[in-house]
């Protein structure tokens, strides 16, 4: 019974985790704060934000030091997600340590017996805490970060443990108008299991990139996603068509149709102003949820950022369905 409630509350919430597959933890895959979440929620090539390193650890550095970052996303249903970011420099020859924490709820729930008698109230959560560390490669530009999590999910009576860890690579040069970045993400271990099977956690490969314009203020973020699977598209059921003979036609998916749907992009217009828009786009998203005979916009996603002296505020839309859509606030305080 607890595996069936598991597998509803994964699959019903969690819409964007990976298709082909079960894994456990997908909550490690929602975005992280409102600024990424506005720019498509796959971006890893945010060097300023205290927030990024929960993605991507080689965005640690000391430009994000002594800054705290405050995130709470409203997702869908009852479903809230709230992290916390934290920098430190130790020293100009140590360097800068980042902390995390995600705490996503799924709210309350109704229990019953296999007769149907309800037996009360029970709560389920996801946790995750996570330390990260990047180091500058020796006379050159390239910046390599990792994270260490503990992760912790439980639903009712049960819980599970598990180990993970992300690897990111970045290549960044303040005199040029692009930075790119590689990152391994969730790689790990579940040691302790919901049921006799030990799952997999939700690891992914991501590429991606940043271009400044030079006369135009915006900032261009790319993502290719799941490099690690190439099929991530399959037949959706609700799209096979019937002929006039009774005969049942699968949905076709071509190669574009595939290769698209590891693709997210963003633009983030006065991205050093004191007041910045960000709009973005998530192909697999906007494909996965689209209704046939309604137009839903899903996959789209906006936001803006507002700087005022030691703290900025973010907000950020995400368009999931017609009847539901996630909205996520951020606030980053510098502390010194």
């Amino acid at each position: 019974m607890k595996k069936i409630i598991y597998f509803i509350l994964l699959n019903s919430c969690l819409l964007s985790a990976q298709v082909g597959g079960e894994s456990i933890y997908n909550f490690l895959n929602l975005s992280t704060s409102a600024r990424q979440a506005a720019l498509g929620g796959k971006a890893i090539t945010l060097l300023d934000d205290v927030n990024q390193p929960l993605w991507n650890p080689a965005t640690i550095s000391n430009k994000i030091d002594n800054k705290i970052g405050l995130n709470y996303m409203n997702f869908l249903a009852d479903v809230n997600l709230i992290t916390v970011s934290y920098a430190h420099m130790i020293n100009r020859n140590v360097g800068t340590f980042h902390t995390g924490i995600s705490y996503l709820s799924y709210g309350k729930f109704i229990g019953a017996d296999e007769n149907g008698t309800e037996t009360g109230t029970f709560k389920a959560y996801d946790l995750a805490f996570s330390l990260g560390y990047a180091y500058n490669i020796l006379y050159s530009d390239f910046y390599v970060g990792a994270n260490l999590k503990m992760i912790n999910s439980v639903i009712d009576n049960y819980s599970s443990f598990g180990v993970g860890a992300d690897l990111g690579l970045l290549f960044y040069n303040e005199h040029l108008p692009y930075s790119l970045s590689l990152a391994l993400r969730n790689i790990g271990y579940q040691v302790t299991l919901y049921d006799e099977e030990r799952e997999n956690l939700p690891f992914e490969i991501q590429l991606g990139a940043s271009y400044k314009l030079e006369n135009v203020p915006i900032t261009w973020h790319v993502t290719i996603d799941n490099l690690q699977q190439w099929k991530v598209a399959y037949a959706n059921p609700s799209n096979t068509t019937t002929t006039i003979d009774g005969e049942e036609n699968e949905e076709s998916i071509n190669f574009l149709d595939n290769a698209f749907r590891h693709l997210s992009v963003g633009a983030e217009i006065f991205p050093e102003g004191l007041f910045n828009l960000r709009v973005g786009y998530n192909f697999r998203r906007a494909k996965e949820l689209l209704l046939n005979d309604k137009r839903t916009f899903s996959g789209f996603t906006a936001g803006f950022g507002l700087q005022m002296r030691r703290i900025k505020f973010n907000y950020a839309f995400a368009k999931y369905h017609p009847a539901s859509n996630s909205s996520t606030f951020s606030l980053i305080i510098d502390l010194n």
